[in-house]
């Protein structure tokens, strides 16, 4: 009898702990157990686990969701393709058990049941896939093989080609993934041209032959490092015919699309969007889409490659010399797509040539998989699969990071380990915002944010970032959300969920709110410092030159005879209470700050009354005593449409109507700068109210 070697994975669906516990100990020596009380608990464990699952004993009567319930479902999602599911039940009424078998059951036992006949079952059910499943990775192993075969002979004749034109082996990788990228952008821009996802791989891997019939054209013309002479160039030009007539005169494979599209891009990739191109002047859509790519990626990468007659430019460069016309015309629907994924490209490139290799022979094999309905998973995926999860798991340990997987059908979420303890909720939700525990982590206001964000990504930029408050077992902190978003891979694509992680930055962003306060702010005070307040109010009088504004500069009197008589931890007290007297005194938008020393400054907007504004603060900063000290300020005041609309005007023009107040030998008073009147004649030495006073006493 065929023995399991590898222990399987079994999830036990039952409400009741005792018809799970018998069924645990009867399998437990041989088999992982993982268990799930009910049919809802018992979908979110199958999210989570669901390529590691190797059957599932399933209950039919269950609270909350019951077993034709989570059938239903796996049917939804089509995971009763790869999992077998028997049914465990006491129900024996045959309606029950057609119904089960009619959802897509293996096996069907009732209770009560005898331990020998569950065991041979469900090892029975468990070899049974395990063959398919063996049978699929056979498959897949030599699509896999043929595909890589493939991939192998046509880099070899590409880049043997390369080699003989001197150009760097990177020259052929590179223009793969320029046209992967552009064809992808094309494809999310417009459905002009009918291109599918399988015609994009297949263009891609056609476009490494776009140069062979260079290896007809002789080396001293290839590798020449100067100005080719016209009969240079004519010879050089035709390539482009000789690799279309490589291709064309293959005794086989005429009907194949590789061959199709190669021959398309070897004969046109050098033919330009207003017909000035060869060798047959195609003009606009004359020429195949396939090989207008192709032309643009060429060019691209010739652009920023060395060459023995050039030296490379930079990306920047590049792009801006291809959109600006100065390498040919092209079709303006490509140069828009060059400039929107100007960044990806950057991106890609940089991150080399074998992750993508690798993946576009997993996606070829997944299309050719696809073609054998019979056959429904890869063991070798299935493989890949948990060594990702045991690498996840591993980093996520030592990071101490929440790391989470949602998607939306169906709606769930599935925790870390370490996330989960971190958080108080189970490893796998159904449902998440429908339970109060999660709600109670992640308020509306964060959510919403955070799926707006993800809603707003495309597969070529899914990766979004958001610093939030979580609410922790009562506490809050902030932690900083990287999410990518998942996207389908039919077409138009369709957002299917995200993954990603949230890391604590509470002590990080005190850390760095208290570092930006002090950057910003006075110490001693409390104010913010004059740096930032001329920065702000430079960022006003930018943002509203038109406005109505007037800057105050406050000077404290007879201060230095406070620190004298009393110290200066006193004089440092008085300060303070100046300043808080400051806040009191102006309105949200005005700026308050502490200029240096016992001077300080303040900012505001008015529309019509400014002596009003002023009288009302000068009235609520000055007078009145601090313990034994007599709290007098005098001030200077200069407005926008004296002083002018810039901060160093205003600044210079307040400090000169404060100068005059302090030289007048009547400190306590207010005095405004007005254009016409230098420091030595200024209007007044005294407030408005005080002039009206000394008028009517004459």
């Amino acid at each position: 009898m065929e023995k399991i070697t590898d222990r399987q994975k079994i999830l036990i669906v039952d409400d009741s702990e005792m018809n799970r516990a018998i069924l645990a100990d009867m399998l437990d020596g041989e088999f992982d157990i993982i268990e799930a009380e009910n049919g809802e608990e018992g979908v979110a464990m199958l999210q989570k686990h669901g390529p590691e699952i190797s059957l599932v004993l399933l209950d039919i009567v269950m609270p909350v969701m019951d077993g034709f319930g989570v059938l239903t479902q796996m049917n939804k999602y089509r995971w009763i393709e790869d999992i077998p599911v028997i049914m465990i039940s006491a129900e024996r009424g045959s309606s029950h058990i057609e119904r089960a078998f009619e959802l897509g059951i293996t096996d069907f036992i009732s209770r009560p049941f005898d331990a020998l006949i569950v065991h041979r079952r469900v090892v029975n059910t468990i070899l049974l896939y395990a063959k398919q499943k063996r049978l699929t990775a056979m498959v897949a192993e030599q699509i896999y093989e043929k595909e890589q075969r493939s991939s192998l002979m046509i880099d070899i004749l590409s880049h043997c080609v390369e080699f003989r034109n001197g150009e760097s082996g990177m020259h052929v990788r590179n223009v793969h993934i320029l046209t992967e990228t552009l064809l992808n952008a094309l494809l999310r821009k417009t459905d002009r041209y009918h291109i599918s996802q399988a015609d994009i791989s297949v263009i891609s891997t056609a476009s490494a032959l776009h140069d062979i019939g260079k290896i007809a054209i002789p080396e001293e013309i290839l590798n020449k490092p100067g100005k080719f002479t016209p009969e240079e160039f004519a010879i050089m030009k035709t390539h482009s015919m000789v690799g279309a007539e490589m291709l064309e005169n293959l005794p086989s494979y005429q009907n194949e699309p590789l061959v199709s599209f190669a021959y398309q891009i070897c004969r046109w990739h050098h033919e330009r969007w207003d017909g000035r191109g060869y060798p047959d002047g195609l003009a606009g859509d004359e020429i195949p889409i396939s090989a207008q790519i192709v032309a643009m990626a060429d060019v691209y990468d010739a652009l920023t490659s060395e060459r023995v007659y050039k030296p490379p430019f930079s990306h920047e460069q590049a792009v801006n010399m291809i959109v600006g016309g100065e390498c040919g015309q092209f079709n303006p629907l490509m140069l828009e797509c060059l400039e929107e994924c100007a960044d990806e490209i950057r991106q890609e490139l940089a991150a080399g040539g074998e992750q993508r290799r690798s993946q576009r022979d997993i996606q070829n094999m997944a299309r050719e998989l696809h073609r054998h309905k019979e056959l429904t998973a890869s063991e070798r995926s299935l493989e890949l699969l948990e060594h990702e999860r045991m690498k996840y798991s591993f980093f996520a340990s030592l990071t101490k990071e929440i790391q989470f997987e949602y998607t939306i059908s169906p709606p769930a979420l599935v925790l870390n380990s370490w996330g989960s303890e971190k958080l108080d909720l189970p490893e796998a939700l159904l449902d998440p915002y429908q339970h109060p525990e999660a709600l109670s982590i992640i308020n509306k206001d964060v959510q919403s944010k955070l799926a707006d964000a993800l809603h707003s990504t495309t597969p070529g930029s899914p990766v979004v970032q958001c610093d939030c408050k979580l609410t922790i077992k009562g506490e809050e902190r902030w932690h900083r959300i990287v999410a990518r978003a998942s996207w389908s891979s039919e077409e138009p694509p369709r957002y299917t969920g995200c993954i990603g992680k949230a890391m604590d930055i509470h002590n990080s962003r005190l850390q760095l709110e208290n570092l930006e306060r002090q950057a910003s702010h006075d110490s001693l005070t409390g104010l913010v410092n004059r740096a930032y307040a001329k920065k702000r109010i430079i960022e006003r009088l930018e943002d509203r030159p038109a406005g109505r504004y007037a800057m105050a500069i406050l000077d404290l009197d007879y201060f230095k005879s406070a620190n004298d008589t009393y110290g200066h931890m006193f004089g440092d007290e008085v300060l303070k209470f100046l300043a808080e007297r400051m806040r009191h005194s102006i309105r949200g938008g005005d700026i308050a700050a502490r200029v240096g020393g016992d001077e300080f400054l303040i900012f505001l907007e008015y529309k019509d009354d400014l002596e009003g504004a002023i009288e009302g603060i000068y009235s609520r900063v000055s007078g009145g005593v601090y313990k034994d000290f007599a709290i007098s300020v005098s001030m200077g005041v200069a407005s926008t449409q004296e002083a002018g609309c810039d901060y160093d005007s205003l600044f210079r023009c307040a400090d000169q109507a404060l100068y005059v107040v302090k030289h007048s030998g009547e400190k306590g008073h207010y005095n405004y700068y007005h254009k016409e009147n230098a420091i030595d004649t200024a209007t007044s030495a005294v407030s408005p109210i005080d002039a009206e006073s000394k008028e009517e006493s004459e």
